[in-house]
């Protein structure tokens, strides 16, 4: 038996390490991506110390090359692509709309809008010519709702989980699953990095139902299930997994 073939990109931190831990050990063959050669290496051995086949693939989503190129080393070396999970991206920086800048709307939507389009394109002609394929890319609580001081932030969200419902429409006949993950605070740098303080996340957090950050590895299992064959009638979808913030 054939064991599936998943691609992560923006694999080497946060919610992007955690989700290849959570493929390796049900045993998939991984390939993660990243900017950062040693740290992407360093993973890759990890993934192989818990058993899977793994790899690291260096590659910048706002650069089409580099992400064409990972997508065909992939199938290259592996012979197909089950699972691509689109996680890189950034947060951008926190500032009111009246003191934006375009060079923050520029970096921000070349990350996290335009990456997930490129890693989209490559990874569907893949995946409509096998004619099987799920794909998940990260949304946020941001992707539907509006935040002050984050308004660049939200609105790249917006645009994934409408490029993510677009992407089904196209594949869902030929049977491609296109959905998305839309995750609350989680315990990552990245929180950190968006609340800027320890007083800031608290108050933030503070707004939850659940009253806590979530961890990592509580989106990484949904992002293996929704990859799995459990969800093989699931396409077209965000899935919150928000601590129940979106149900206010």
């Amino acid at each position: 038996m054939n064991r599936p073939v998943v691609l992560i990109t923006g694999a080497l931190t946060g919610i992007g390490r955690a989700t290849a831990l959570a493929f390796a050990r049900e045993g998939h063959r991984v390939i993660v991506s990243g900017r950062r050669d040693e740290a992407g290496r360093a993973l890759a051995a990890e993934l192989r110390e818990l058993g899977a086949e793994a790899e690291y693939m260096h590659a910048d989503v706002r650069n089409e090359a580099e992400i064409r190129q990972v997508v065909e080393q992939t199938v290259a070396r592996f012979g197909r692509l089950d699972i691509a999970v689109n996680n890189a991206g950034t947060e951008g920086e926190s500032q009111p709309l009246v003191e934006l800048t375009a060079a923050n709307y520029e970096s921000t939507f070349a990350a996290n809008v335009l990456g997930t389009l490129l890693a989209l394109k490559y990874e569907m002609r893949v995946m409509l010519e096998q004619g099987a394929g799920s794909i998940i890319n990260l949304s946020s609580i941001a992707g539907h709702a509006g935040f002050a001081s984050a308004s660049v932030y939200a609105g790249s969200k917006h645009a994934v989980e409408g490029i993510t419902k677009s992407a089904a429409l196209e594949g869902a006949a030929a049977g491609v699953r296109v959905n998305a993950v839309a995750p609350g605070p989680i315990a990552t740098e990245m929180l950190d990095r968006f609340t800027g303080s320890d007083d800031a996340k608290a108050g933030f957090l503070a707004t939850m139902p659940a009253r806590r950050a979530g961890e990592p590895d509580e989106i990484a299992q949904t992002i293996v299930f929704l990859g799995s064959d459990k969800a093989r009638y699931l396409t077209g979808q965000i899935v919150s997994v928000d601590g129940g913030f979106s149900a206010q």
